[in-house]
């Protein structure tokens, strides 16, 4: 559901872009006391598994259409809601930067429509309140597919709304939600099946991990997640650098909605800021597509394969990077003498 530059004009962009920032910094504010030290090393990974995770396009039977998982809400449950907005951050910023998915215009938009609900509301309103409970598998899996559900709509929602308010005339408002929804209802209770299954794979294993989530509180010092890391890790490397190849090559849900009205996954965009923004963007992206620049070899196994690996490593550096420099700015300001 990542949204290119044409999708939006500058004013909703810019507006999205503020609205996120302020999301992030708010986010990073609350990680001063939020943060679990001993889940930084955590951030970097599961970022990489997002990373690798989304690269994975999965088909939505008798559509035509494909998904992809948006994990923030497994973020959410791993490392609690302010660490987990800003790891996904990471990810999708990332992505544009360095394999042009999703635009530099549009990225407050992405940020928002697939970090912000379900990281920031849908966690802690209806995935938090159903474990709470008392953490068993079924509760875990129900919340999971509830919650992914809520949130990919409210996102999908967002899609038709940002791109109605940017006065994007080939998308009807009504044809292209009645499209929007549906599609993304069908996408939304597959990952939310793939993140239950991965969330009680790591409750068996590590129950503390999704308690102290919960519950808002720390892994006591005794509590080890080493094999944990380990084994997201070797995850993250086998699905970015392998499993990618596999991913359907099928519209996904929002280019799926734009071709059933327009005839066309892709719509074009006229002025300076979506030129500036093309050509930051193609200065960066050094695996567009995540593929080479060349044209025959874009899209090729290799490609692929590499554009997993590396961007789940320069992802777990920058999450993992963000959750250390909170960490050591926090310390700073406790160490520092009272004036």
């Amino acid at each position: 559901m990542h949204m290119a530059d044409a999708l939006v004009s500058p004013v909703v962009g810019g507006i999205m872009l503020a609205a996120s920032a302020g999301a992030i910094a708010y986010s990073a504010y609350k990680c001063k006391d939020d943060l679990d030290e001993k889940k930084i090393p955590l951030m970097g990974v599961m970022g990489a598994v997002i990373f690798a995770g989304q690269m994975i396009n999965f088909t939505i039977p008798g559509t035509g259409s494909s998904g992809h998982i948006g994990g923030g809400i497994l973020l959410a449950a791993l490392l609690g809601p302010f660490p987990a907005f800003l790891t996904i951050t990471a990810v999708l910023l990332i992505q544009a930067l360095f394999f042009a998915d999703g635009g530099l215009l549009a990225l407050g938009c992405n940020l928002w429509n697939m970090g912000f609900y379900s990281c920031l509301v849908i966690y802690p309103l209806v995935f938090r309140p159903i474990v709470k409970k008392g953490l068993t598998p079924t509760r875990i899996t129900t919340a999971s597919i509830l919650s992914v559900v809520i949130a990919l709509s409210l996102g999908a929602f967002s899609v038709v709304v940002e791109t109605l308010s940017s006065g994007i005339t080939e998308l009807p408002f009504v044809t292209f939600l009645g499209l929007m929804i549906p599609i993304h209802l069908a996408i939304g209770l597959v990952e939310g099946i793939v993140t239950g299954g991965i969330l009680v794979f790591v409750y068996k294993m590590r129950p503390e991990l999704l308690e102290t989530s919960v519950e808002n509180k720390k892994l006591a010092k005794t509590v080890s997640i080493k094999k944990v890391v380990g084994m997201l890790l070797v995850f993250a490397v086998v699905v970015g650098g392998g499993v990618s190849v596999f991913a359907s090559t099928n519209p996904d849900g929002l280019e799926w909605a734009m071709k059933n009205v327009t005839g066309t996954t892709e719509l074009a965009a006229d002025g300076s800021v979506y030129e500036t923004a093309a050509d930051i963007q193609k200065a960066t992206a050094f695996l567009p597509g995540y593929g080479f620049k060349s044209t025959s070899e874009e899209g090729s196994v290799a490609g692929t394969s590499l554009s997993g690996i590396i961007g789940g490593g320069i992802t777990l550096l920058l999450a993992g990077g963000t959750g250390l420099l909170i960490y050591a700015i926090k310390n700073k300001k406790k160490n520092q003498p009272d004036a």
